[in-house]
């Protein structure tokens, strides 16, 4: 499988939270789930800056894996 190189945040959010009545409500419930977990910020953080709007691959993937979601059902998403 082929991960691309940055994710859009709106778009990662989408598939992570589908109920969401807005991305905004999305985007602030992701940063909530951040900021709830000093161990994955702390590891965000060095995985690299941060863009605006996109997180890098390396970001992604421990996202994904904080919220126990393999790459595989990720796409299925």
């Amino acid at each position: 499988m082929i991960v691309r190189r940055t994710i859009l945040k709106q778009d990662l959010v989408k598939k992570l939270y589908p109920d969401s009545v807005s991305v905004d409500a999305a985007m602030q419930q992701l940063r909530r789930d951040i900021e709830l977990c000093p161990k994955l910020k702390e590891q965000i953080a060095n995985t690299g800056q941060t863009k605006r709007h996109y997180y890098n691959k390396q970001q992604l993937l421990l996202i994904l894996e904080h919220f126990c979601i393999t790459l595989e059902e990720f796409e299925q998403l």
